[in-house]
């Protein structure tokens, strides 16, 4: 999960550059291999999900250059329950939905342990065709998923790993996209237990329409060309 940028001009420079080869290394990836390349493509992220949440802004990070102010925002307090949700998808719909359990350290070892018990399941179960055709794996720069662990794992099962530019949300179909959506159909509803999160949290997503997941990465490699047209500034 990524932050707010403020650093200098010099340092955003760098930024943008970075996001501007990796817009520019998909779109090639794309030309090339075309819905191919999208097909093999499985996208995760984690977010909280709480018992109250009344905020009907994007919960994701913001982009702001450095000589913008800071965009005032009223925020109502969330509620203090909360629960940690893992979620990893294709075109096809959602792969993994994993909660975590309250109280659990998010680490690497846990990330690992997650791809490996967890997510690798789920593929052969429901997308086994990925595995044979050869997987190209995408999450943001987080230090849970840049850890040597988790590369290490990606590595064993010759998953492609898809770099993430960082500080980048708004290239990240998990924050653009899913989330959002998810959380549209959450909003305004209470929440007594951890297990009354979890539940509505599955019930949200299997409501979402199947074309949604298709939207978002079409709307992804949209981004990704406003991303290297303009500069790697940031794309709304």
């Amino acid at each position: 999960m990524a932050g707010i940028i403020e650093s200098s001009p010099a340092h955003q420079n760098e930024q943008k550059e970075s996001r501007v080869n990796f817009s520019r290394n998909f779109l090639r990836r794309f030309q090339t291999e075309q819905n191919d390349f999208l097909g093999r493509i499985i996208t995760g992220d984690e977010t909280w999900v709480y018992s109250w949440d009344p905020e009907t802004e994007r919960q994701s990070a913001e982009w702001r250059d450095f000589d913008e102010p800071r965009p005032e925002k009223v925020r109502r307090k969330q509620g203090a329950l909360k629960v940690m949700h893992m979620i990893f998808f294709d075109m096809n719909g959602v792969i993994l939905r994993w909660p975590v359990p309250i109280g659990t350290t998010i680490n690497a070892q846990y990330y690992k342990k997650v791809l490996q018990d967890k997510l690798r399941p789920a593929i052969r179960k429901k997308r086994p065709g990925l595995l044979e055709s050869g997987i190209l794996f995408h999450h943001d720069n987080a230090p849970v998923h840049t850890a040597r662990a988790v590369r290490d794992v990606l590595a064993g099962y010759k998953w492609e790993l898809l770099e993430h530019p960082r500080y980048s949300p708004d290239l990240a179909p998990c924050d653009f996209h899913l989330f959002p959506k998810m959380k549209e159909h959450l909003r305004g509803q209470r929440f007594e237990t951890e297990e009354d999160i979890i539940q509505a949290t599955k019930v949200a997503i299997k409501n979402l329409d199947k074309c949604s997941y298709v939207t978002a990465f079409t709307d992804w490699l949209q981004r990704i060309e406003k991303c290297a047209k303009n500069g790697g500034c940031y794309v709304e």
